[in-house]
């Protein structure tokens, strides 16, 4: 592992959003899957990370 964060690359970020998925941590790993989304150069994958990825404080549910 890189100390240096600019070194990490989309598939980092991304490795480490599913890290947080399985973790239960949906706002973390949303934060990473954009940053991943971000270094993506495609528009098409970019599109498909966020979609994977939504933003928890959109898509809660609340319970009755």
């Amino acid at each position: 592992m890189t100390r240096n964060p600019a070194d990490l690359t989309a598939a980092d970020y991304l490795d480490a959003a599913r890290e947080m998925t399985a973790a239960d941590r949906p706002y973390l790993a949303h934060l990473l899957a954009e940053e991943a989304a971000a270094r993506s150069a495609d528009t098409p994958t970019a599109a498909g990370i966020r979609a994977s990825y939504p933003d928890p404080a959109t898509t809660r549910q609340e319970s009755d």
